[in-house]
């Protein structure tokens, strides 16, 4: 069988491109058996400088730096393109304008699965950008039909912090996931009836056993497979 090389973004952070590589590999693994895994490149860039540009608001400037390293994984043979991250897609048009291959939106498999699962109002948590902006949001919206919830101003906040501050660090607080449980809780009262975990580290500080009466959708395990899954086409 032909597999197709994918091209991975990562590094955004490196803390949560870690589980893409081995999610993307064991769906490989599980498909094809033996001893396969998965036809991969991968691009991690500094995380230090793309997060400066997000909060200066130059988001050209950061969409021009992974435009670039698409481009640089193209020249190295990928044929699709999987950019680690929810809120750099923010950026998507940038890096498809800069390549001839296909960039797989993490927003899709999201949504065809929540579909699937025949639910429809979601609640989204993510950095600020994913939460309070359209290019997210609307994706879900009008390419899907999904009714999207977001916490409150103050929820908001604590998320992106602790994303930020926490998570993208590796440091993992019990204080924290009990922080965005409270939120989870908080959109569930509002009408979500599930929740989409929309920033990639998120599902490093909670899983579904945390929330087990209401579905949980990672975006970190659902554009791996999906971007696995895709790879093994004819």
């Amino acid at each position: 069988m032909r597999v197709r090389t994918l091209g991975l973004i990562g590094g955004m952070s490196w803390e949560s491109t870690i589980p893409y590589y081995r999610q993307i590999n064991e769906t490989v693994k599980a498909r094809l058996g033996g001893l396969h895994s998965a036809h991969l490149v991968l691009y991690s860039v500094d995380f230090q400088e793309i997060e400066r540009l997000q909060h200066a608001g130059q988001w050209d400037a950061a969409g021009e730096r992974l435009a670039q390293a698409a481009y640089r994984l193209q020249g190295a043979g990928a044929q699709g393109l999987v950019l680690c991250t929810n809120t750099m897609h923010k950026v998507a048009p940038q890096i498809e304008a800069a390549v001839g291959i296909p960039l797989l939106h993490i927003a899709d498999p999201t949504a065809a699965a929540i579909r699937a699962a025949g639910l429809s109002r979601v609640g989204l948590l993510g950095t600020r950008f994913t939460m309070e902006e359209d290019f997210y949001r609307a994706r879900l919206a009008e390419r899907h039909g999904l009714d999207v919830l977001i916490p409150t101003p103050e929820d908001r906040d604590t998320v992106h912090r602790i994303i930020y501050d926490e998570l993208c660090l590796g440091d993992i607080r019990p204080a924290s996931r009990e922080a965005y449980l409270a939120v989870i809780g908080r959109l569930r009262a509002a009408g979500a009836e599930c929740i989409i975990l929309g920033c990639t580290e998120i599902s490093l500080l909670v899983a579904p056993h945390h929330v087990p009466d209401l579905p949980l959708f990672d975006t970190t395990q659902l554009h791996a497979v999906h971007a696995a899954e895709w790879s093994l086409r004819p």
